[in-house]
């Protein structure tokens, strides 16, 4: 059984060149550097591989080591890849780490970058404070709204989801990320409402919220703060996951963050139990069975284009060039149109 420690390596240590053990009486680990997927491929591990989720705050990812120590073989030494935003995972048996796009199919991170259900990765980088359907099938539609900083000597803005409208029946779910000038490890930024109210869900980890008229709809937490999972007992799985990014990434690619905004946005992943084979969207055409994938997936940053056909009017307008969805629209809903009413997850 592989056994995992976290260790905060101080740098007034680690710019001397000291090592910490995990224990006095482990011997000094030797460290390994794991290999990384191709880009647009999936990492490879056997199936039931035990797998460590390690996160960690994004003011000192640089500063995190996992040790893993396995029956009968040397410890090894592994950090998170520099693309996660604030958690990775790690999987002891192979001494590899993952971001969470690069090994499970269904989710989009950062600029964001998705993994389809064939297992590729792909960018999609849309613009700034506009809506794209994400997934829209005949009873299910959810847009994602971005949000960005445009770099001038790029023909394009760097975006990011902020949040997800979801669509179904005569139902709006919607799951954000607060804006924040600065980011606070200890602050909620989540903020999730139904049906145009507020959701509540106490600060604790495992808090879970159930609607009373929708008892298969239910809202948990998988951290204390920043971190839930929504899930629509046979439709969907959404985990969501707030995170804002750090000096060191825009540094790194000029991203041009400033002061006045953290660009918080969210990190997610989906399982889908009810498509259809009609299914489209940027993500959902890939769960199609008769998807092919005519992107480049052995190029750096394989692109998928085409962002007019995805583009709609408004984070819970279905009214893509794509769309499928065919919404009952109850009167009250019909009232509501698409405000949004503010909410937080705590």
């Amino acid at each position: 059984m592989a056994l995992v420690q976290v260790v905060a390596v101080a740098l007034a240590l680690s710019c001397c060149g000291a090592v910490i053990a995990a224990s006095a009486a482990t011997p000094p680990p030797t460290r390994l550097v794991a290999p990384r997927p191709k880009p647009g491929t999936r990492g490879k591990v056997p199936r039931g591989t035990p797998l460590t989720t390690i996160t960690f705050s994004p003011r000192h990812k640089r500063d995190y080591q996992v040790t893993c120590t396995n029956t009968g073989r040397r410890p090894c030494v592994v950090t998170c890849p520099s693309t996660c935003p604030n958690k990775c995972l790690v999987a002891c048996s192979y001494c590899l780490t993952f971001c969470m796009c690069d090994l499970f199919p269904g989710t989009s991170c950062g600029d964001p970058r998705f993994t389809g259900a064939d297992g590729n990765t792909f960018y999609f980088h849309g613009k700034k404070e506009q809506d794209f359907c994400i997934v829209t099938d005949a009873d299910l539609h959810i847009n994602a709204h971005f949000i960005g900083n445009r770099n001038s000597a790029m023909k394009r803005d760097f975006t990011w989801i902020q949040a997800l409208g979801i669509s179904f029946g005569d139902h709006r779910l919607y799951i954000g990320a607060r804006k924040a000038a600065e980011w606070d490890d200890e602050e909620d930024h989540v903020q999730i409402t139904f049906d145009g109210e507020p959701v509540n869900v106490d600060a604790a980890r495992g808090a879970q919220w159930v609607p009373g008229a929708l008892p298969a709809l239910s809202v948990s937490r998988t951290d204390t703060v920043n971190a839930v999972t929504v899930e629509l007992a046979g439709v969907f799985t959404i985990t969501a996951n707030a995170v804002p990014i750090t000096d060191e990434d825009s540094r790194i690619h000029h991203y041009g963050k400033t002061g006045k905004d953290s660009l918080v946005h969210l990190d997610l992943g989906y399982k889908f139990h009810a498509l259809t084979d009609a299914v489209d969207g940027v993500l959902g055409q890939t769960y199609r069975p008769t998807y092919a994938n005519r992107l480049n997936i052995t190029a750096k940053m394989p692109i998928m284009g085409g962002a007019d056909k995805y583009r709609s009017s408004g984070l819970f307008s279905p009214d893509c060039a794509v769309s499928r969805f065919h919404r009952r629209t109850s009167a009250a809903a019909a009232a509501a149109g698409d405000h949004v009413a503010v909410g937080f997850a705590s």
